[in-house]
Order: structure tokens, then C-alpha cells, then sequence
């Protein structure tokens, strides 16, 4: 008796159609036991797919395994061997170091992080909490939560639970935020419930430094009609923005809950191949997410007469805000933002939102093209013209005087090699925000560090008086 004898524990034959033919006993068993029957279609997932494989290509395929049987976690090594037309065109399959353990359930921790992600994918209003519940920054794709965005804007800093109401008897601040987590609201404007998730930042054995708050629609808006054009509009100029965005986003965030659901194992054991394609499928859905935000963005900067507000905003304030924003990203990989801190405050002239909307696209940007474990500078100052700047350097590759002419242009990604695999943006980030930096009669340069090896952007606008 050779090795692979002894090691063998399973042997079966399959058709042209995938049916199981024969199979000894531990196979035959595991087959009934994910629902398959007698000479029915191969019903073990896993295995399944490598008898696909190895039938339409033709070739041999020897891989690891684990299945779930309902009880217990099933492992081994399959080798799966194509038959000839005269063999009957299906496959031998071969199952060798045949193994059964307890299925083991997740950890509370590790149930706790994949249920935030699920709510991460599906939420359709984030903002950003101080450790007081502070709103420091609010973000949404829904249309019927325009009334909170403003709301935000016109009274930034309070606690989030005076821009909402929540359902359940009165609650009264400063309460724990563990008491509000799952409570459900309701916002002005919008018919429907919404779920609250509070995930505090910061270590587990120490105070919160502050949350995330996710707000989870009970259910999708209803689609939006493609109406007629608006009168005084060209064709198609608001088609994205107005009709396409709503209709798409809903079940776009519902593709890349799906998917991190699966991702995250949370329906039971799965192969990690299975589970890194899921992964794949909600970085894609994701991809599709920004790209709606960016074609939207760039439908309203276009829009013939596009203003923004005229405020006093802190450069200094809004720079910690988008940092603080893009503080998992950075952590993730090993990068210090640091916020040079002025002498005297910085204040310029300009829209606070749209401000901090380019800063986070300039210090998002230095993070992905920063080499890991390396920092990223944020500065502010004054210029002698009335004018004030704010600066963003990195350590990244640099940008030659070739790419600084093309870097602003539409759909010009960077034209840079990025260190962070951060290959999901549209290329009109940098576009949309010098134009918006130009609405509010500022500019937006690109250029080499005159401290560090990397690129350099500089936001100018005018100065308070």
C-alpha cells in the first residue's frame, strides 16, 4: 500500500453534469448532509466548485477544503482528477487527511466588529462624535436627510441627539452611549425609522476618544422617476444628481452589505477564497459608492451660477476636523498627520463644508501615496496679498513639473505610483476641488515640498478681515 492509499479517506465519481455517481461513505455522508441526494448535483459547496473547475478546464486540481455539515467543520485535501468523454466526462475526486472538528462560534469581539462593518456598508448617514457626543462632521447619501445636513451646518458642535428625534420616552443628555446605541429616531424630513449605532474610537480598556454614529434607514427610498428635462438646463446635466444618484446608491450600499456579511462569515463557516471574493465584491460596490459621490460633486460645481456660502472658517479647525475624519486610514497604515499649530488663528473666507471637503480629499490623498510609517504635514499661514494658505505635504514619490499640468485635469488619477494600493478613486477628486476652491475665490497648486521628498499642495483663499 503506497502513501496516498493510506492517506486516503474518500473516493467518488461525478457526471458531465456535476451529479455524484458514487462516493464512499464519509463523502456519500457529507454530501446528504449539505441537502444533497442520491446521485443528485455535488452538494458540497467547496468541493462543487473544484469539480467545476477541473471539468470545463480540463485540468487536475489538487486544493485544501473545509465544509460545514450543520454539526461539525470538515477538512481535508481534494484532488480532483477530469475523466475523459469515454470515462463518462465527469471527475474522480479524491479526498485525502479527512478531518472533523467543532465548529468553533465567533468570538462576542469578533461578532461585535463584523456586525459594525455590516452597519458601516449600510448606513446612509455618518457623522463623526467628539468624546462629549459633539458633532464634529456629518455625512449622507440620502435625499430625504437634507434637513440634518443643514441643520448640522447651521449649529455645528452640539450633541447629536438635538439634531433628531429618538423614539422611546424622553432622553435627556449626558447619557452613557451604550443606553443609545440601537435606539431608533426618526429625522425631519424623512418618513422613515432609523436605527442608531454608536461605535466608540479609541482602546477597548479606555474612555472613548470619540464615535462614529451610524444611522441605518429601516428600508430604501422608493425609486426615483426619470422626469422630463428642467427647464434652463442642458440634456442630461443633471441626470446623475438628481434621478440616477438616488436610485443607484440604495442598492449599491445593499450589494456591499450583502457582500460583507458574507465576507465576515456571519451566516457560518466559509472558505477564505469565497471570503476574500466577497471582499472584492464589496470594495467594488464601494468603488461604485464614490464614483455616484464624485459624479454628483461634479454635476453641481459644472452647474452654470454655482455659488458658495461666505463664512469664517478656521484653517487650523477645519485641518484637525479632516484629519481626525481619516484617522482609521492613517492608523492603518502606520501614518502621522500632523497639524502644524499657528501662532495666531488662521481664518479665511470660504464655505466651512466645501473647505473641509477639499482637506479631505488632500490629506486622504497624502495618506495613500505616503510610504507606510511616514507623516503627513499640515500647515497654515498667512500671505501678504490678503490672502491665507494652507499647505499639505507628504513623503510620497513626488510630482514631476509633467504630472503638476495634468493633476488637476478631469479623470486624471494622481499620475502617481501609489505605495497605499489605493486604486479606488474616480480621478476627479482633485478636479472638483480646485473648482471649488475657485468658487470661493481661492486656488489650489501642486508642487514640490520645500521640506519633505513628496508632493505639496497649497488651498489659498481670502483672508478675514
Amino acid at each position: 500500500m503506497n502513501r496516498q492509499q493510506s492517506l486516503l479517506a474518500a473516493r467518488g465519481l461525478t457526471d458531465d453534469r456535476d451529479r455524484l455517481l458514487t462516493a464512499d461513505e464519509p463523502l456519500a455522508d457529507l454530501h446528504e448532509s449539505c441537502g444533497g441526494s442520491v446521485q443528485g448535483t455535488l452538494a458540497v459547496p467547496e468541493l462543487l466548485e473544484l469539480v467545476r473547475q477541473g471539468r470545463r478546464m480540463g485540468l487536475r486540481i489538487a486544493r485544501e477544503f473545509s465544509a460545514f455539515d450543520g454539526v461539525e467543520v470538515v477538512s481535508g485535501f481534494a484532488r480532483i482528477n477530469p475523466l475523459t468523454e469515454e470515462e463518462g466526462g465527469g471527475c474522480e475526486v479524491l479526498v485525502e487527511n479527512w478531518q472533523r472538528a467543532p465548529y468553533a462560534e465567533p468570538s462576542s469581539h469578533e461578532q461585535a466588529e463584523r456586525l459594525d462593518a455590516v452597519d458601516r456598508a449600510a448606513a446612509e448617514i455618518t457623522a463623526r462624535l467628539n468624546a462629549r457626543q459633539e458633532v464634529q462632521y456629518v455625512n449622507t447619501s440620502a435625499s430625504d436627510a437634507e434637513e440634518l445636513h443643514k441643520a448640522v451646518t447651521a449649529g455645528p458642535g452640539r450633541v447629536w441627539t438635538e439634531y433628531l428625534e429618538l423614539e422611546g420616552g424622553d432622553h435627556h443628555q449626558p447619557l452613557h452611549w451604550r443606553l443609545l446605541d440601537g435606539s431608533q429616531c426618526s429625522i425631519e424630513g424623512s418618513d422613515r425609522i432609523w436605527r442608531v449605532r454608536l461605535i466608540p474610537i479609541g482602546p477597548a480598556n479606555a474612555p472613548p476618544r470619540g464615535f462614529e454614529l451610524l444611522l441605518v434607514a429601516d428600508k430604501p427610498l422608493p425609486a426615483v422617476a426619470l422626469d422630463g428635462e428642467v427647464e434652463g438646463e442642458e440634456p442630461h446635466s443633471r441626470l446623475i444628481g438628481s434621478a440616477l444618484t438616488p436610485v443607484l446608491r440604495k442598492p449599491i450600499a445593499r450589494i456591499i452589505a450583502n457582500a460583507e456579511t458574507i465576507r465576515a462569515k456571519l451566516a457560518g463557516p466559509l472558505r477564505e477564497e469565497y471570503s476574500d471574493y466577497a471582499g472584492d465584491i464589496a470594495s467594488a460596490g464601494q468603488h461604485l459608492s464614490v464614483m455616484l459621490d464624485d459624479l454628483a460633486d461634479l454635476e453641481v460645481v459644472e452647474a452654470p451660477g454655482f455659488t458658495t456660502a461666505k463664512e469664517k472658517v478656521d484653517l487650523a479647525d477645519a485641518a484637525r476636523r479632516a484629519a481626525g475624519i481619516l484617522g482609521m486610514r492613517a492608523q492603518a497604515r502606520e501614518i502621522e498627520v500632523v497639524i502644524a499649530k499657528p501662532s495666531t488663528p488662521i481664518i479665511a473666507v470660504g464655505e466651512f463644508r466645501r473647505v473641509l471637503q477639499i482637506l479631505i480629499n488632500l490629506i486622504g490623498n497624502a495618506i495613500a501615496y505616503s510610504p507606510e510609517g511616514s507623516r503627513v504635514t499640515v500647515s497654515t499661514g498667512s500671505v501678504s496679498d490678503g490672502t491665507v494658505e494652507l499647505r499639505v505635504a507628504d513623503e510620497g514619490p513626488g510630482v514631476s513639473t509633467d504630472q503638476a499640468k495634468r493633476i488637476f485635469e478631469k479623470f486624471e488619477r494622481l499620475g502617481r505610483d501609489s505605495d497605499g494600493g489605493n486604486d479606488t478613486g474616480s480621478g476627479l477628486g482633485l478636479y472638483i476641488s480646485r473648482r471649488l476652491a475657485r468658487a470661493m475665490n481661492g486656488e489650489l497648486e501642486v508642487g514640490q515640498s520645500d521640506e519633505f521628498a513628496g508632493a505639496e499642495f497649497r488651498l489659498s483663499l481670502p483672508a478675514s478681515e
